[in-house]
């Protein structure tokens, strides 16, 4: 990762929530402290809080609530993340998500920081809703992006090529300012392939357990595997998320769980020994940056299932490590899984293909090499 900081630099985080942070930025602020960096997380503290102190960051709990649109306190909050850029000077601002772009950015403009890196982790809720009332947000948006990463010193990591092209083509930033980093990357030792487990197979989504990444389509295609006496469990790990529009409610799946749709684990604390026991990974998404979900099944040996959206055709190569099909069609996903649960030799086959994409092109190590390299960039530009 090349050589240590000969003096002292700061890079703060800013996320929206503690266990975010936790699950999808943790390697890469330990690998910048690693190489010398002073690292202060900024976000709002619910679980993590202790964790994240003991290694050695800096904390500092924020008031930023994702569902929030009251402009009062919206622009309270980009007033104390701004308070937080002057009290603790970072060399480095690196945003992460939507909300956190938009307030970071004006925030550092406001505070004098140079150097941000603007990680987009997917074009998310706002892009993917439909109705008149969507259609304003996606308007209004596009313009605050523009105006965040006009200044000089600003990058935009986009996780995946489609999204990038959609806002370069869209006018809202120049090629020049953008950096593809395909995802938050996997720990390919930690989740790695078993074999196979005898018994009824398993088909397992790893998810927030939100509307948008396809759970009620997914729950159509179970009812459809059950009517044609297929063999199959399907299984949902993972919890609604209260901040988003598109939470599902615990009732709902609740009541899918006891009618036997589906098995519903809520949070799962060792999902990589989970997913050692499961036979399929499934994402029916809308939209995605690169999911995370799909790149720790591919690193644990599994065949993929998923929709023919951005992000996930990043993960999943047809015919070669699992399926594509078209986004809400829960017919499509149920063939994928017959041809899948009827073909042992198959699923092995695409297994192994899953963890070769993994190691090649998704190691955790790839994204915080070329993560540290944007930091090194965007402090030697300014130094210029």
């Amino acid at each position: 990762m090349g050589e240590t900081l000969k003096t002292k630099h700061k890079i703060l985080f800013l996320v929206t929530e503690d266990w975010y942070f936790w699950s999808h930025r943790l390697p890469v602020a330990r690998a910048a402290k690693k190489q010398g960096y002073e690292v202060v997380i900024a976000t709002r503290v619910q679980d993590h809080g202790n964790r994240i102190r003991s290694e050695g960051f800096t904390l500092v709990p924020i008031s930023l609530i994702r569902r929030s649109t009251n402009p009062l306190r919206e622009l309270a909050v980009i007033y104390e993340i701004t308070r937080v850029y002057r009290t603790h000077r970072p060399d480095i601002v690196h945003h992460v998500a939507l909300k956190p772009v938009l307030y970071g950015s004006l925030a550092a403009r406001l505070a004098g920081i140079k150097n941000v890196a603007n990680a987009l982790t997917g074009l998310g809720y706002v892009f993917i809703a439909e109705g008149a009332k969507a259609a304003f947000l996606r308007s209004v948006v596009k313009i605050l992006f523009h105006a965040c990463f006009a200044a000089r010193n600003t990058r935009v990591i986009f996780q995946n090529n489609e999204d990038r092209l959609f806002f370069i083509n869209q006018g809202i930033i120049s090629p020049d300012k953008t950096v593809l980093i395909r995802g938050s990357g996997v720990n390919i030792n930690h989740f790695s392939p078993s074999p196979e487990h005898d018994g009824e197979p398993k088909i397992i989504l790893a998810s927030r357990m939100l509307w948008d990444k396809g759970v009620g389509d997914l729950v159509e295609a179970a009812k459809i595997l059950k009517s044609r006496k297929i063999p199959g469990k399907i299984v949902l790990a993972g919890r609604p998320d209260p901040e988003n529009p598109a939470a599902i409610p615990e009732k709902t799946l609740a009541q899918w769980n006891r009618e036997g749709i589906i098995s519903w684990k809520g949070h799962v604390d060792n999902i990589a020994d989970l997913l050692r026991k499961c036979h399929i990974a499934v994402l029916p998404s809308y939209r995605e940056g690169v999911p995370k979900s799909l790149l720790e099944a591919a690193a644990s040996g599994l065949p993929l299932v998923a929709t023919d959206v951005p992000g996930c055709r990043e993960v999943v190569k047809p015919d070669k490590n699992g399926f594509l099909v078209p986004p809400k069609d829960p017919e499509s996903l149920a063939k994928a899984f017959t041809i899948l649960l009827k073909n042992r030799e198959l699923r092995k086959k695409f297994g192994l293909a899953s963890r070769k994409i993994a190691e090649n092109e998704f190691s955790e190590k790839l994204v915080i090499d070329e993560t540290l390299t944007l930091y090194k960039e965007l402090a030697k530009r300014n130094a210029l």
